[in-house]
């Protein structure tokens, strides 16, 4: 069986779409760059004996987009999380991937096109599924370190921060090469570099995604007291619970 392409679909989509698990249906299309997909173009659809993942797909890196289905609705306003992990939301609380990447997507289309945040959305897709790391904890950081803006400065205060996710000494956006620059960005966020770690060894480090979130900000943690900045930004966890909760508050 064969699917043709549809604007706006991505592999993800196409899975919810057609009840068929993101894994088989990459396996099926070895050929295919899923973020280079293309209107008009034919793929292959997994056979009648894929498997299909329901509910939210174990931290794996396998190939299943963690995260990306199941979830709240989100809303409500912001609530001031402190203390430990364990006094912060567990993750089968948060909202939805599709509730947060419309939320967040209007957030990134003030600083970056249209064409750009698609860029986004299909990289932090591939990125989740490569490495394991719940696809709205990708959203929710890039979102807290830059806005969804492709072009955020570089900053430096010790360690080179570059691009959406203000990685460690990462890669920044191209604008020859929009697509892979914004996939290099996203990958650097997530899976880390060769000079510092990303939110996949954190979480693996931590165990929760909370301290690591502290871990990505500060480099060091406070384990009692997550809003300890750690010459950091205090609010950065609380805001990042804000954020994959579904709140919303005056300039998020």
């Amino acid at each position: 069986m064969s699917y043709t392409i549809q604007s706006g679909d991505t592999f993800w989509a196409i899975s919810k779409k057609l009840g068929v698990s993101l894994g088989d249906l990459q396996a099926a299309n070895p050929g295919v760059n899923p973020t280079a997909l293309q209107v008009g173009q034919v793929i292959r659809l997994p056979g009648a004996g894929g498997n299909n993942n329901g509910g939210n797909p174990p931290v794996t890196g396998n190939g299943s987009i963690v995260g990306g289905s199941g979830g709240s609705n989100g809303g409500g306003g912001f609530v001031a999380y402190s203390g430990p992990a364990s006094n912060y939301p567990n993750p089968n609380q948060w909202a939805s991937y599709s509730a947060l990447w419309a939320q967040n997507s209007r957030l990134m289309r003030f600083n970056s096109s249209e064409q750009e945040v698609e860029f986004i959305h299909q990289a932090i897709e591939t990125v989740s599924a490569s490495s394991g790391v719940d696809v709205r904890a990708i959203l929710c950081i890039i979102v807290q370190e830059s806005g969804g803006n492709v072009r955020i400065p570089t900053t430096n205060n010790g360690v080179r921060n570059p691009g959406l996710m203000q990685s460690h000494n990462g890669a920044e956006f191209n604008p020859a090469d929009p697509r892979g620059s914004i996939l290099q960005m996203v990958r650097d966020g997530a899976e880390g570099t060769r000079d510092g770690d990303g939110l996949k060894q954190l979480v693996g480090k931590y165990g929760n995604y909370y301290e690591a979130f502290r871990g990505y900000n500060s480099g060091s943690v406070n384990r009692g007291d997550l809003n300890d900045p750690v010459g950091a930004t205090g609010d950065y966890v609380q805001k990042a619970a804000n954020r994959l909760m579904g709140h919303e508050w005056p300039g998020m």
